[in-house]
């Protein structure tokens, strides 16, 4: 089907009926967003949103999408004219829209000046944003690192450092910068760092940036793989055209944003974006339940032979130890904001560990724990010890990363690798435990296991 003819405005009236399409004229929208980062993850979540809005009457909020560095996805937007199709998978089936909130792509190297311009206009009122951490250039301490953005050049800050300053000569008023990215209290995080670029660069600036621009915390969620060239050629044989810019997703999406606009936006809200006062208790949530359990289907099902998420779940003994983490432990750590169920968002992480359309690699979770398991599992723990509480799933799904890092089954592929294993050839089965998690454990600063505790994790390994 790869030589099938390509998805465009000339070709659109050939989908078929069953693809759902855009509510309103593309012909009318002016851009009012300009997205930087723009990846799979973008085209099936912020971009939905906004299309969403738009359908139902909002005006004129239409995206410019950037690509940073890579000119690969632009090329493959444009000629489609932007156009693209978001196929959402699961057991019951699949369901496909077209997609027309992007209007212009550009990539920011050759398109530097469209690109300043694009920022300047008194039409756009938003820059949303989807580059990774290491976009960010953030130190080991989370400020930002001076040198790196220097060395980097062309980085997020380079750009909104112009713009700004273009914005506030032009008295075009300022922007709300939305990150809708994975770092934690990430509005804070980005006008922290760019307040510290503008004070290199332009110190009077700074003062403008933060009395006529607004930088809302966010929680993004929703698993986007890849494109393969197989999901791109059974998008083509759906359709009957070639869509080089496919993506493919799950049902599930969720976009928690602190309501704190300096401009205005769309009504993301009708596509089910949530404005709220404070991102955390999302933001913990997501972390402690789903990234928590995450981290157990990958450990517990590994070593029992499991590939992916789907098939972990399945099997009962991991199921009920990770419906305790989430249910039992996870979520009696945490202060639900109002309005906020944990009970279904459990649910729902349930439902979408058990979609076997889109296959979630454990070995891919796995990696990395030395870095992850601080915030998924030890700070529940940490929470729960001081309300007397005890969290054996947590501990059963810890003696599985233990016996993961010393090298039993599956590779380990992890910063701190060599040091764990030479620990284990150290200090051994009895020892540990207290290595990590005792008074002077590489973890005692997140967590410290009591005796009971201590008890359990050595039976785990007993166990294992």
């Amino acid at each position: 089907m790869s030589g099938a003819e390509r998805l465009s405005p000339a070709t659109v009236d050939r989908l078929p009926a069953s693809v759902e399409r855009p509510g309103y004229d593309r012909a009318v929208q002016r851009t009012g967003i300009v997205h930087l980062g723009l990846g799979a993850f973008h085209r099936a979540h912020q971009a939905v949103y906004t299309d969403a809005a738009m359908s139902a009457g909002d005006r004129d909020f239409a995206i410019t999408g950037v690509s940073l560095r890579s000119p690969a996805v632009a090329e493959a937007l444009l000629p489609q004219d932007g156009l693209y199709t978001v196929t959402q998978r699961s057991a019951a089936g699949e369901r496909i829209a077209l997609v027309g909130a992007l209007r212009e792509m550009l990539v920011a190297p050759r398109d530097g000046e469209r690109l300043r311009a694009s920022l300047a206009a008194p039409t756009t009122s938003l820059v949303t944003l989807t580059v990774t951490e290491k976009g960010y250039h953030r130190g080991p301490d989370g400020a930002l690192d001076i040198a790196s953005v220097e060395a980097a050049g062309g980085t997020i800050y380079h750009h909104l450092a112009r713009a700004l300053a273009d914005r506030r000569g032009a008295g075009a008023g300022g922007l709300t910068l939305v990150s809708c990215d994975n770092l934690a209290h990430n509005g804070a995080a980005l006008a922290a760092s760019l307040g510290a670029w503008l004070d290199r660069t332009d110190p009077g600036l700074r003062a403008w940036f933060e009395a006529e621009c607004a930088c809302p915390s966010t929680m993004v969620d929703r698993i986007v793989p890849a494109a393969r060239e197989a999901d791109l050629e059974r998008t083509a044989a759906a359709i009957g055209l070639y869509d080089a810019a496919a993506v493919t997703t799950e049902p599930f999406m969720q976009w928690v944003i602190e309501d704190k606009f300096a401009t205005r936006r769309p009504r993301w809200e009708l596509a089910g974006a949530q404005l709220v006062a404070d991102v955390a208790p999302y933001e913990f949530a997501k972390l402690r339940m789903l990234n928590g359990a995450h981290s157990a289907l990958a450990y517990l099902g590994l070593e029992r032979g499991h590939q992916f998420v789907h098939q972990a779940v399945a099997d009962p003994a991991i199921r009920a130890t990770v419906e305790r983490l989430m249910r039992d432990e996870a979520a009696a750590s945490l202060t639900a904001a109002p309005g906020q169920d944990l009970g279904a968002y459990a649910d729902a992480l349930l439902a979408r560990f058990t979609n076997p359309a889109l296959p979630h690699a454990l070995i891919q979770i796995a990696m990395d724990g030395s870095q992850k398991i601080p915030q998924r599992w030890l700070a529940t723990l940490r929470a729960n010890a001081a309300e007397g509480r005890r969290c054996p799933a947590i501990l059963t799904a810890l003696a599985a990363w233990l016996r993961h890092v010393r090298g039993n089954g599956a590779p380990v592929n992890d910063p701190m690798a060599e040091q764990l294993a030479a620990l284990w050839r150290e200090v051994g089965e009895h020892g540990i435990v207290a290595a990590l998690f005792g008074e002077r454990g590489l973890f005692a600063d997140h967590w410290q296991a009591d005796a009971e505790d201590r008890a359990a994790l050595h039976a785990g390994l007993r166990e294992g």
